[in-house]
């Protein structure tokens, strides 16, 4: 497993190998054991979701959970492909507001590990994109929360035409960033 980190400590880009001969390919895509030495913790999973998107450039996010039902996520894509974001929201932390991207598909195979204290949304890449994630905690609506994903003081690159994202009523009326008292200590 090909394991890479970031500036921005916590989240991971895990790349599971995969065997592949004349049939396709085989790929272990989860082993407790190895996914705790790459993010340096013992995590445990309660939940799985999965999600569909009919249209490219369908956004979902940015998403976070707030404390007692905070997330972490184990995110890959099934079908499609999806540029993927998380934004360091932890109070204190020399990286508060910064970001990462990366590119998730079901071609290349990797997972992105984006832990509780960090806003998370993907935009869909191609139609018909299914996304997987495991979770951390359980869903719990009286802890859901999100932040604008086109606000500009956070420059992200969602790899969609400006004005040609399609969002939930929810996620268009986000708010921005610089209003967003986050739940989140330094801690987590």
């Amino acid at each position: 497993m090909d394991i890479q980190t970031f500036d921005i400590s916590g989240p991971v880009l895990l790349t599971p190998a995969r065997y592949s001969d004349a049939r396709g390919w085989f790929s272990e895509v989860w082993n407790q054991a190895r996914f705790d030495d790459a993010v340096g913790a013992s995590v445990r999973f309660v939940q799985d979701n999965q999600s569909y998107s009919a249209a490219a450039g369908t956004v979902r996010g940015l998403h976070y959970q707030s404390p007692p039902h905070a997330q972490g996520k184990l995110v890959r894509v099934l079908r499609g492909s999806v540029v993927d974001i998380c934004v360091d929201a932890r109070r204190g932390s020399p990286t508060y507001g910064r970001h990462v991207r990366v590119e998730l598909s079901a071609e290349n195979g990797r997972q992105f590990w984006v832990p509780a204290g960090f806003l998370h949304g993907f935009a869909t890449q191609e139609p018909d994109t299914e996304v997987g994630y495991k979770v951390t905690d359980i869903y719990a609506r009286d802890c859901e929360g999100g932040v604008a994903f086109d606000d500009l003081d956070l420059g992200l690159d969602w790899g969609v035409p400006s004005g040609g994202a399609v969002v939930s009523d929810k996620d268009r009326d986000a708010p921005r960033f610089a209003d967003f008292d986050t739940p989140f200590g330094a801690s987590l």
